[in-house]
């Protein structure tokens, strides 16, 4: 006792309210998870409102946070010089970038259920574990988006991949649905598998799982003559490649997409994404930014096959989610050329890539609901036939969104691609850029072929009850969604000079 009496005890506090949104959040979900236990079926808005409410207090925390978070922030500042601070041991981080993308997820993901309500209510899917499942999942984002260790990243990338692992077997009773979570899972286990090994052996090689600690080491050490090093990134490289869905660890995007019920293929093409690339810039700017000829190269490989094999093979494809399915990962392709381009301005066209995709895929799959009804999934391009003459509002806005992922001028897509290249030249790496050039002409083919069908062909079958379930506020959002794409086209520099400011303030 006399021993333990003369150490002296020194504990510091953790910082734990940066972390107030995501706090609430875990608190939310489990009070929608509980408050469901007592609502009826015939009462299931009530959780639907609750899911909403916590989402939207969640974002407005993370952008106006509480008193004590801002005070936080300001020392930080005039400490530090740096618009960010740190909690838990310098393990979770609070920085512009992190609140950037936080408020994309969470807004993406309200949106997300709005679209999904009657999809869910027609197939009996109308179930609090959907909305319960999907809030764990925005957490497990948040959650690796603000990591500042990898092992928090791994905490968070599971809690997310558990989550949608369920949700994409959420139609127990589909057998697609059931071989699409079982392929999602396996494959998914061992991309995750290989991910820690990778950072188990930079753990051993550097002595330490935080990325500043692995910056330092890599900064005092020649990194590109490690054998251990380039092994650990060979191996974090093929788990984020799994995760982003490049080529050639793609081969879960169509299948799941396909088998998945729309619903979560709308959820898993959004906010997820985004998160995912927050996962790339912590790994691979802030971890391990010294080795960036060792990542560049790789990258710019991956990039190149998936602009190519995205692009044509989504034209061979008759399935929508299929087609859409290979078109995300071409567009991945652009998202790995702005980070692979190693500066300030690529890592920002990136982020505004990523989130202005997220919007646009959102509206797509919307439409693709939109024209789905009880006991039928409109997952065919035939679907899209006629569109035009049974409701020409949303066949313009299903234009604005195809045209935006071609990169058709005044849409936002036009100048996310344009921004991405621009940054690719500045690097020096003309092939890719000429490469990317090429490839989004090829891929407009599958584009203009969607409109086409909605404009000068005539519909098929009974199209009667096509629009009987869409409620108001689905009406308004969808709206919203397709002058947005519009309007960022035409005014693109407000979110591009948030995205420059957030990654100058946070790297």
């Amino acid at each position: 006792m006399l021993l333990f009496s003369l150490i002296p005890m020194q504990f510091q506090t953790p910082n734990i309210l940066l972390a107030t949104p995501e706090m609430f959040l875990l608190a939310g979900t489990c009070f929608v998870l509980l408050t469901d236990l007592f609502v009826k079926d015939s009462q299931r808005f009530i959780t639907y409102l609750l899911t909403q409410i916590v989402l939207l207090v969640t974002a407005g925390l993370v952008l106006f946070g509480t008193t004590e978070m801002n005070l936080i922030l300001a020392e930080s500042y005039q400490a530090t010089g740096q618009s960010g601070a740190t909690a838990f041991s310098d393990m979770f981080v609070l920085d512009p970038m992190a609140q950037i993308l936080k408020i994309s997820i969470l807004l993406v993901t309200v949106g997300v259920f709005v679209y999904s309500r009657e999809y869910l209510r027609a197939r009996d899917m109308y179930k609090g574990e959907f909305f319960t499942l999907g809030l764990f999942a925005v957490l497990g984002m948040m959650i690796m988006v603000s990591a500042k260790t990898m092992l928090l990243i791994y905490l968070g990338l599971e809690l997310l991949s558990l989550a949608m692992y369920a949700m994409v077997a959420f139609k127990r009773d589909d057998g697609r649905a059931s071989e699409a979570a079982m392929k999602y899972f396996v494959l998914g286990a061992i991309a995750s598998g290989m991910l820690l090994y990778g950072m188990s052996i930079i753990y051993g090689v550097s002595g330490s799982l935080h990325l500043d600690h692995i910056a330092n080491y890599m900064s005092t050490h020649p990194v590109m003559e490690n054998i251990g090093l380039l092994l650990g990134l060979a191996f974090i490289i093929v788990g984020l490649g799994f995760k982003l869905g490049v080529v050639p660890f793609h081969m879960w995007v169509p299948d799941v997409y396909d088998g998945s019920p729309t619903a979560v293929t709308l959820f898993l093409g959004t906010a997820p994404k985004i998160a995912a690339f927050a996962m790339v810039i912590r790994l691979l700017v802030e971890g391990m930014g010294d080795m960036v000829q060792g990542w560049q190269q790789i990258l710019s490989l991956l990039a190149a096959l998936s602009l190519l094999a995205g692009n044509i093979i989504a034209i061979a494809q008759t399935n929508i989610k299929r087609m859409l399915a290979y078109s995300t990962i071409s567009h991945m392709g652009f998202v790995l050329m702005g980070i692979l381009a190693g500066s300030h301005e690529g890592y920002a066209a990136s982020m505004f890539y990523i989130i202005t995709y997220a919007i646009i895929a959102m509206g797509v799959f919307a439409v693709v609901l939109l024209l789905s009804r009880e006991g039928y999934e409109a997952d065919q391009l035939n679907d899209l036939k006629g569109l035009s003459s049974r409701h020409p509002w949303y066949a313009f806005m299903m234009m604005l969104f195809l045209f935006s992922m071609a990169g058709v001028p005044p849409t936002v897509g036009f100048y996310a691609k344009l921004s991405v290249i621009t940054a690719v030249v500045d690097a020096n790496i003309i092939w890719l850029a000429v490469f990317g050039v090429v490839m989004s002409v090829i891929g407009a083919y599958y584009y203009l072929r969607a409109i086409k069908l909605m404009y000068f062909d005539k519909p098929e079958g009974s199209t009667s009850s096509v629009l009987a379930l869409v409620k108001w506020d689905f009406r308004v959002l969808l709206s919203l969604n397709g002058l947005s794409v519009l309007a960022l086209g035409i005014l693109p520099g407000t979110l591009m000079t948030v995205c420059l400011k957030a990654i100058q303030s946070s790297l």
